[in-house]
């Protein structure tokens, strides 16, 4: 399993359902989520799916999406998220702990053909996590796994 990898895009969702809004960087908020984003509190503070995968994925469908049709927070690349449920990743200087596994949902379906039940399997659509550190995360950032 690779241990390091970077932090490739970072995402903001101002409201449920709404935009996903690209961002160079993003700030923190422990116990809280990415600040200006919708989602905040509960163990969903933050969203993120593996660059790997989207291509397999894409490629598999013959489709052509960009990474923001997922709708996550974070695309990473060089890490594996399944089955990482209650290990801590960090991401710069902040630390997440993935809580579980995203699970796709009709959103995926609208966005293209097959896609919802392609994503299924195996942590396809990324994972979730709490955010344990204020601080802020920039586009680049090495990505690793905290034993």
């Amino acid at each position: 399993m690779t241990t390091t990898g970077k932090l490739e895009a970072i995402w903001l969702k101002r409201m449920r359902r709404g935009p996903m809004d690209p961002a160079e960087r993003a700030k923190l908020k422990a116990h809280q989520g990415l600040v200006g984003n919708a989602n905040q509190g509960g163990k969903r503070q933050v969203t993120l799916i593996e660059r790997e995968i989207w291509e397999r994925l894409m490629a598999e469908m013959g489709a052509d999406l960009d990474p923001s049709a997922r709708r996550a927070n974070l695309l990473l690349s060089g890490i594996r998220l399944a089955h990482t449920h209650n290990r801590i990743l960090r991401i710069g200087a902040c630390r997440i702990q993935i809580w579980g596994e995203t699970k796709p949902c009709e959103v995926m379906e609208a966005a293209w053909p097959g896609l919802k039940d392609a994503m299924t399997d195996n942590w396809g659509g990324g994972a979730f996590g709490v955010i344990l550190d204020d601080g802020e995360i920039a586009v680049g950032d090495p990505v690793e796994w905290v034993e």
